[in-house]
């Protein structure tokens, strides 16, 4: 298991085969799914287990689970990965607990992954998106430095643009 960041507050590393229950009972939570793309069990099983995978080949990219530092207790998760087609262009994207809502953690969070993308000289911007009611992330992106740009459409679905550079 390597680890990806760290913060005051929480611990971000790869998530551990026996953690797969963790994973999937996250999503769950309808509050916690609402601006998340859908996905069945079986879906979210291949990702995990692709993510697992992915460990040994790369540590700029991947899903990873976030962990309170102190009790080690699970509080969401997160990725980056490549944006659409675009040359070393990544993108981040985050699910949290509901009880970890509205405690600056996903912030400190964000800005500890963008740092992570970030060390590899080669990234130039990082990107996310957002449902356009997903206020509460957009605040975290804002409050993590992210500007908004023009809308897109992904899948059919308009969606929130931000980016950061470096």
């Amino acid at each position: 298991m390597s680890l990806i960041a760290q913060t005051p507050r929480v611990t971000i590393r790869e998530f551990l085969t026996e953690e797969l229950e963790t994973y999937l009972n996250h999503f769950i939570d309808e509050q916690v799914t609402l601006h998340i793309p859908k996905r069945s069990k079986e879906e979210r099983i291949i990702i995990f287990n692709n993510a697992l995978s992915q460990y040994p080949v790369t540590k700029k990219t991947g899903i990873w689970g976030i962990f309170d530092r102190n009790t080690d207790d699970f509080i969401g998760s997160c990725l980056l990965r490549p944006f659409d087609d675009k040359a070393g262009i990544l993108e981040l994207g985050y699910s949290l607990e509901q009880k970890y809502w509205g405690r600056g953690i996903a912030t400190e969070m964000v800005i500890a992954v963008v740092a992570h993308g970030f060390a590899d000289t080669t990234t130039p911007e990082i990107v996310a998106v957002t449902t356009l009611n997903n206020k509460g992330s957009q605040r975290v992106l804002e409050k993590a430095g992210f500007k908004q740009g023009d809308n897109l459409m992904r899948n059919g679905e308009e969606l929130t643009f931000f980016r950061t550079c470096r």
